[in-house]
C-alpha cells in the first residue's frame, strides 16, 4: 500500500510563520508536522508520494528520498488546482490501494491503521463548529457525500481518505471555487454503489489552521515525552519532571527547567534562566541569563537575550530577541485574545497568547509586545518600542 501526502499549498492563515516556509515544516516538540506524519506511516506503507509545490526545495532538503523504512517520491503540483488535481497528478505512480493525508494536520498511527482496514474510508469525528470542516453525510451508515461551508455541529471530515485506482474512471469537474475536489471522488463512489466507510478518531488529531493551534499540539506532544539527556547539565542546574536535552546542548548552572520541556541539539541554556512546562526549543538556539520562557515554541538558530520573558508565544527561526524583550500574554480584562487574519479579527479562544514572530526578526532591547501580536519575517523593532499592532502583514 502507498500513501499520498498533500503538501503543495501555500498557507496564508498561518502567517507570519509560513510566509517563506511550507506549513508542513512547522514544528512542535522540535519535530515538523511532516516528520511526525511520516513516523506514523512507518510499517503501514512502504512508499510515500509527497505532492509538493510552494517552497518544494525546503521539503526535499529536509526529508530527502528516504525516511526510515519509507521510500519517498516527489510529484510537483505547479498551480493550486485543488486536492482532486493533486490526486490526478500522482495517478501514474499508484499501484492500487492508497491512503491520502492532508499534510497540514497531525494524525496518529492508530487512526490511520483503522482507516486502512476498509476498501474505501474517511477519517471523521464530531465537532462543535463545522465551519472549518466538511460535514459528512451518511445513508445506511455509509458515507454518501461531504458538504463544505456548513454551520453547526456534526460529524466532520478530517482529511484522510483510503481509495484505490478505480476512482480514476470518474472524471472530476471543477467546483464553484474553480478547483478539482477529492471530495467528489467520495460522492461518485457512493453513487456507483460502492461502500464508503468512516472511522472515528480514537487517538488524536490536531488541525493547524492558525498559528496558535501549534501551541495546543505542542502542549500535547511535549506532555508525552520521557526524560532523555544527550547533552551536558552543569552542577547547580535543576531539571524537574520530563525533560529532553539534545546532543551537544549545554544547560548552565542556575537554570531551572520545569518539565515537560524539549530542548534541541547544540543549544546553550542559561545561566540562571527559568524554562517552564510546555516549552519546545529548536536546534542551535540560545536562552540567555535570567530569561523566562513559558509554554512556548522557539525555533532553530534563535537567541533570546537576557532579562526577557516569552510566554505562550511562537518564535520563528534565526530570530534575535534583544535583552529585556517582554511578550505580554494576558489582557487586563481577562477576555479571549483576538488576532487579525487576512484583515479579519479572529477569536483565538485563548485567554493567554503571547507574540507570534516570523523568521529572521530582530527586536531592540526593552521591546514590549502586546498579547497576540504578530511580527512578520525580517522585521525589526527599535529599542524600547511598544508593539501595539502587528508589524508587517496584509
Amino acid at each position: 500500500m502507498q500513501a499520498v501526502l498533500l503538501l503543495a499549498g501555500k498557507s496564508t492563515r498561518t502567517y507570519p510563520l509560513t510566509v517563506n516556509k511550507p506549513k508542513p515544516l512547522l514544528k512542535v516538540a522540535n519535530k515538523t508536522i511532516l516528520e511526525h506524519n511520516l513516523e506514523q506511516l512507518q510499517n503501514l506503507v512502504k512508499e510515500v508520494i509527497l505532492v509538493v509545490g510552494f517552497k518544494k526545495e525546503l521539503i526535499k532538503e529536509k526529508i530527502g528520498n528516504k525516511f526510515g523504512k519509507l521510500q519517498i517520491k516527489y510529484v510537483k503540483q505547479k498551480s493550486p488546482k485543488g486536492t482532486g488535481h493533486a490526486i490526478m497528478l500522482v495517478q501514474p505512480y499508484l499501484k492500487n490501494k492508497f491512503i491520502v493525508l492532508n499534510g497540514d494536520d497531525f494524525f496518529s498511527k492508530k487512526d490511520l491503521k483503522n482507516c486502512m482496514k476498509h476498501d474505501y474510508c474517511i477519517l471523521v469525528n464530531n465537532v462543535k463548529d463545522l465551519s472549518r470542516f466538511g460535514k459528512v453525510i451518511l445513508k445506511n451508515n455509509n458515507v454518501v457525500e461531504i458538504k463544505e461551508k456548513v454551520k453547526g455541529k456534526d460529524l466532520a471530515n478530517r482529511g484522510v481518505y483510503v481509495l484505490d485506482k478505480s476512482i480514476f474512471t470518474y472524471k472530476l469537474k471543477k467546483s464553484v471555487r474553480n478547483e478539482y475536489e477529492i471530495l467528489d471522488y467520495i460522492k461518485y463512489l457512493a453513487k456507483d454503489g460502492k461502500k464508503v466507510n468512516y472511522a472515528k478518531i480514537q487517538d488524536y488529531i490536531f488541525s493547524i489552521s492558525y498559528p496558535w493551534n501549534l501551541l495546543e499540539a505542542n502542549e500535547f506532544f511535549v506532555g508525552k515525552i520521557k526524560t532523555k539527556i544527550l547533552g551536558k547539565v552543569e552542577k547547580g542546574a535543576t531539571l524537574k519532571d520530563s525533560v529532553i536535552i539534545g546532543k551537544n546542548s549545554l544547560v548552565k548552572a542556575g537554570s531551572y527547567i520545569e518539565g515537560p520541556v524539549v530542548i534541541g541539539d547544540n543549544c546553550v541554556i542559561g545561566p540562571n534562566c527559568f524554562i517552564r512546562s510546555g516549552t519546545s526549543i529548536g536546534n542551535n538556539s540560545k536562552i540567555g541569563n535570567a530569561v523566562e520562557v513559558k509554554n512556548s515554541i522557539i525555533g532553530d538558530n534563535t537567541c533570546i537575550g537576557h532579562l526577557s520573558y516569552i510566554g505562550d508565544s511562537i518564535i520563528g527561526d534565526n530570530v534575535n530577541l534583544g535583552a529585556g524583550t517582554i511578550t505580554a500574554n494576558l489582557r487586563h480584562d481577562d477576555a479571549n485574545i483576538k488576532s487579525p487574519v487576512k484583515r479579519e479579527l479572529i477569536n483565538t479562544n485563548r485567554r493567554k497568547l503571547g507574540a507570534i514572530i516570523g523568521d529572521n526578526v530582530h527586536t531592540g532591547i526593552h521591546t514590549s509586545i502586546y498579547p497576540g501580536r504578530k511580527i512578520w519575517p525580517n522585521k525589526t523593532t527599535l529599542p524600547g518600542e511598544i508593539v501595539k499592532k502587528d508589524i508587517g502583514g496584509w
